[in-house]
């Protein structure tokens, strides 16, 4: 079976719940070193509503879909990439690689001469795969389970 092709765009405001749905989905259904205890903290339901809508209104949002399914989708505002997921079906396919490249690219064309991120355990290898370098390592507290994560920057020449 050939899968069909992955194409990119930037997101619009209809996307933004098949955007939560997919940041719920790698986040519970993706490969995890966290417990299921420390998914739930971190992200109890899919985000949707006005509140998610305003939050990824603010950003530069790029997704990547499949044969008209959002797969995966990453967020750019002023250098700082808030949030990079992946469905958990789609992961390990080059997905994080190619909308990594779009932001990037943008980045550079908006002058940006840094880019930086809170990675995740799973996201850090990805982040690293892509020139980033860890900052710090830090914990944080999420309705009473702790994450750890890492501050991460890549320097844009």
């Amino acid at each position: 079976m050939v899968r069909a092709e992955v194409a990119l765009r930037d997101a619009v405001m209809a996307d933004h719940d098949a955007l939560g749905r997919v940041m719920f989905d790698a986040i519970h259904h993706g490969t995890s070193a966290y417990s299921a205890a420390e998914r739930a903290a971190w992200l109890p339901a899919p985000p949707r509503g006005p509140q998610w809508s305003a939050k990824l209104g603010g950003q530069q949002v790029v997704l990547a879909e499949r044969a008209g399914q959002v797969i995966g989708f990453m967020t750019r505002e002023r250098g700082y990439i808030d949030l990079a997921f992946i469905a958990a079906a789609a992961q390990g396919q080059g997905i994080f690689r190619a909308l990594y490249g779009r932001v990037e690219q943008a980045a550079i064309t908006a002058g940006e001469s840094r880019l930086h991120t809170h990675a995740s355990v799973m996201a850090r290898p990805a982040f690293e795969a892509m020139g980033f370098r860890v900052i710090a390592a830090e914990r944080i507290a999420r309705s009473g389970e702790y994450l750890d994560r890492f501050e991460m920057e890549k320097i844009l020449t």
